[in-house]
């Protein structure tokens, strides 16, 4: 997940104003300027004069870059740069920065390798893009690859404690979480969007399942239902695959009936089966791979739900190779 810095050199505090006002992570300003521009928001702000741009124009320069970031330094790959360079530095480093002028070059930075560098520097020129450049880089993510799943069997469980996850963010239809009682089968869980005549629509709203459901988070990691916090950022997912990141708001943990969701999905390597615990209620819905949300009350046999398939195999949320079943 790239954060984004805003370039404010030669200093101007309109423009960082702005940049505050856009959403970026931080900015970069003359040295002089620093703690005034700590006191506008809580953010980062790096000097200028120890942010360095860095060209690369040659392998040495990237040899030379690749040393400077391993031994802890906040070095910025100046505009130029190519996608290859960039990607063998990726490889080996967390923490490449690269400038960006324009809207194109940030979304080209923010999709090398699938994760992006870890910061997008935006030049001072390109200050008019701030917003879009956010709005597209930083909330945007990229595509999950969703698969139609067979329901197979629906089944009351009895009590459990479920998580309700409030977000700072009004949802859309289509859209909704990424659970499931495995991280190689997680379901895409509804956003309470819909309206009926008992419950009003709380289109911020996933009611996302039971606490120790596997929940996707962006950057390809996971965490458990239970451990979500307030100020967390959570991926969302709608029905084609887009994702976008919102915050956590409010997390609510309750006493309710649950029901035991379970399905399947043809691969070519077989049948892969995967299992949800829900609360039982009219307001919970899984996705169609139509976008419409189907209430879990109503599921049943033969019902297509919308899925994400991967490899089983986490520890602290983090992408581990392991012999592992989940089950």
């Amino acid at each position: 997940m790239s954060r984004i810095y805003f370039n404010c050199t030669p200093f101007d505090k309109g423009d960082v104003t702005l940049a505050l006002e856009s959403g970026v992570d931080g900015v970069i300003v003359p040295r002089e300027h620093v703690q005034q521009v700590a006191g506008l928001s809580r953010c980062t702000v790096w000097a200028a004069e120890e942010t360095p741009m860095v060209e690369l124009n040659a392998k040495a320069d990237e040899e030379a870059v690749l040393q400077r970031l391993l031994a802890g330094e906040r070095v910025v790959l100046a505009r130029g740069w190519e996608v290859i360079p960039v990607e063998n530095l990726l490889a080996q480093s967390d923490s490449v920065l690269a400038e960006a002028g324009t809207l194109d070059e940030a979304r080209l930075a923010a999709g090398i390798l699938e994760r992006g560098v870890a910061g997008i520097v935006v030049s001072r020129g390109a200050v008019s893009d701030l917003k879009d450049i956010v709005a597209q880089c930083k909330m945007a993510r990229t595509r999950e690859e969703l698969q139609t799943a067979v329901i197979t069997r629906v089944e009351s469980v009895g009590l459990g404690h479920r998580v309700c996850a409030d977000t700072l963010s009004l949802l859309r239809k289509g859209q909704g979480m990424l659970v499931g009682n495995s991280s190689a089968f997680t379901f895409l869980v509804h956003a309470e969007t819909e309206h009926n005549e008992y419950v009003a629509a709380r289109p911020f709203r996933v009611n996302a399942g039971a606490v120790h459901a596997y929940v996707r988070l962006p950057g390809d990691q996971t965490t458990y239902l239970g451990e979500f916090r307030a100020g967390q950022e959570v991926l969302v997912v709608d029905y084609t695959g887009e994702t976008s990141v919102a915050t956590l708001g409010r997390v609510k943990i309750e006493v309710r009936p649950m029901l035991l969701v379970e399905a399947q999905v043809q691969t070519d390597d077989g049948v892969k089966t995967g299992a949800v615990f829900l609360q039982n209620a009219e307001t919970i819905r899984l996705t169609t791979p139509e976008g419409e949300a189907v209430s879990v009350v109503g599921l049943k046999p033969g019902d297509r739900v919308l899925c994400r398939l991967d490899e089983a195999g986490r520890h602290f949320g983090m992408r581990v190779r392991e012999d592992i079943q989940e089950v």
